[in-house]
């Protein structure tokens, strides 16, 4: 299937979703998580992932779950992040994920990037599934391209295709809003006095993206929301459906402190390597409200 012949899906219908009711897996420890902002649910087509610190802790498709084997590489009866090599003789791997529920989870935050780690400080406040923000995270890892369902990491192969990291989503205006997470240490930010960034080359394509795929995304995160609502029990005010999608991917560079904060007006402000992308740039990454604050958005176009 081409890219022009794809279009893009969050569908997870309700054969899916008894499956997943159905789960204790999901009943006794991913639920309550769900709720508490410490799991982060991400519908794909009849998949979902669920993220945590950073790491997808599990993947859910047919009835089943699977993790990564560093996330499942759990010793059953150590609670300790060391053993001596007695002990280690007599270890066992735990051979179901509720017993190493707990463990699997923190072995996400173990392996996780620094850019991961911070969306997932945003979810953990601002997830669709609390009941209280008015702006929300909605979607991480968003692929836009025809592989978008294909889980490549669970099959042992390194993820080739573009993802934008992060969909908020003002549920006041009923408005999406894609984001691209850089931390001030991330490379691709930087570039040599008269070059681009490689980050605005990226930009620009996801814009390509977005406007040619519009409807289809729009479309796609109204049945995403619908199935929020019925899987996390949430009334229609709690999580409405989505009426407009902004066209325009902004760049959100966090992690620097004020000092930093002065060599990023001069060489990623006044220089206008980013001139030609929506940025926005924030120290310390904490709730979806103050990533959204659009008075701090530097436009497209403007140096200020």
């Amino acid at each position: 299937m081409s890219q022009a012949e794809y279009k893009f899906k969050r569908v997870f219908d309700v054969n899916q979703q008894a499956k997943l009711r159905e789960s204790l897996l999901y009943k006794d420890h991913i639920l309550d998580d769900v709720r508490t902002g410490k799991i982060f649910p991400a519908f794909r087509n009849n998949t979902v992932n669920f993220y945590h610190k950073g790491g997808k802790a599990f993947h859910f498709k047919d009835g089943t779950f699977s993790t990564h084997c560093k996330y499942a590489s759990v010793l059953h009866g150590h609670d300790r992040s060391y053993i001596n090599e007695t002990e280690l003789k007599e270890a066992k791997l735990i051979t179901d994920f509720k017993a190493g529920y707990s463990r699997i989870k923190e072995n996400c935050s173990l392996y996780s990037g620094v850019e991961a780690a911070g969306v997932s400080k945003l979810f953990s406040k601002s997830s669709y599934a609390l009941q209280n923000p008015n702006i929300v995270v909605l979607d991480i890892e968003v692929s836009l391209k025809a592989l978008d369902d294909v889980e490549a990491d669970t099959q042992e192969k390194p993820r080739t295709q573009d993802r934008i990291d992060l969909l908020l989503y003002n549920k006041e205006t009923k408005t999406l809003q894609f984001f691209e997470v850089k931390h001030f240490s991330n490379s691709e930010i930087w570039s040599k006095a008269g070059t681009k960034p490689v980050v605005v080359k990226q930009v620009e394509k996801y814009n390509g993206q977005l406007l040619q795929k519009h409807d289809d995304i729009l479309a796609a995160y109204i049945e995403y929301t619908k199935t929020a609502r019925i899987l996390f029990e949430l009334l229609e005010d709690q999580l409405p459906d989505p009426v407009h999608l902004n066209n325009e991917v902004i760049l959100l560079v966090f992690g620097f402190d004020s000092y930093q904060l002065n060599r990023i007006d001069e060489l990623l402000i006044r220089d206008k390597s980013l001139k030609d992308i929506s940025r926005r740039f924030l120290g310390n990454l904490d709730t979806a409200s103050k990533v959204w604050k659009e008075s701090t958005i530097i436009k497209a176009g403007k140096t200020k």
